[in-house]
């Protein structure tokens, strides 16, 4: 029953997940080239919160690493877009803190399951060394899309955002599909980056469609 409910968090954040890509896609579609809504980083900020939760719960180093370096940079991006302003101050300080009090609450119900993170870890291993590169690809996107927003003083969604995060998912495919005497395949990550690796791959083609109409 606790995997079913550990299950059901995962496909529920990883649902979020999708949703803010079909809603990028949506909108992306509607203007014909591609955008960055309010929504994709609102979205993407509560689904980061409940997949790390996932991650802690499931002690998974891979995913934790991912989550905890995202989270803060789609905060920025609601920055970028004068949206976070918009959050009351009492939410904005508790969505500041609440991967600290995520990390403390495991750490003081399940202290054995920190400790565990790094012990069943093998950081040797080529797969977890795989999965591990294809998560911080994840991130280093967002770290990428920060620094080329940042540039133009807008949140936007470059090209090599996408690239990026197609190459990093193939990656995360083969990592969540690897199994350990302390690991099993993750169906979770089987099927978000399953799915997100259509909408990686439109919206490639949306921005190289974008770039022959601009040329011709």
């Amino acid at each position: 029953m606790h995997s079913y409910w550990l299950y059901a968090l995962g496909f529920f954040a990883q649902g979020l997940f999708g949703t803010r890509l079909l809603v990028q896609l949506f909108h992306s579609e509607r203007q014909g080239k591609v955008v960055s809504p309010a929504i994709f980083w609102q979205l993407s900020l509560v689904a980061s919160f409940l997949f790390l939760i996932y991650g802690l719960l499931r002690e998974d180093f891979v995913i934790i690493l991912g989550q905890t370096l995202s989270y803060f940079i789609y905060i920025r991006n609601l920055q970028l877009k004068n949206q976070w302003t918009k959050i009351p101050l009492p939410f904005r300080s508790l969505l500041m803190t609440l991967p600290l009090i995520a990390f403390a609450w495991i750490a003081f119900r399940s202290p054995e399951k920190i400790t565990e993170l790094f012990t069943k870890t093998d950081l040797t291993d080529p797969i977890i060394i795989l999965g591990s590169i294809g998560q911080l690809l994840l991130n280093i996107r967002f770290i990428y899309q920060w620094w080329y927003s940042e540039k133009r003083g807008t949140s936007v969604l470059p090209l090599g955002f996408w690239i990026i995060s197609a190459v990093a998912s193939v990656m995360i495919l083969r990592y969540a599909w690897y199994t350990t005497p302390f690991k099993t395949i993750d169906p979770v990550l089987l099927v978000a980056q399953s799915m997100g690796m259509i909408a990686y791959l439109r919206n490639i083609y949306i921005h190289s469609r974008a770039r022959v109409n601009t040329a011709g």
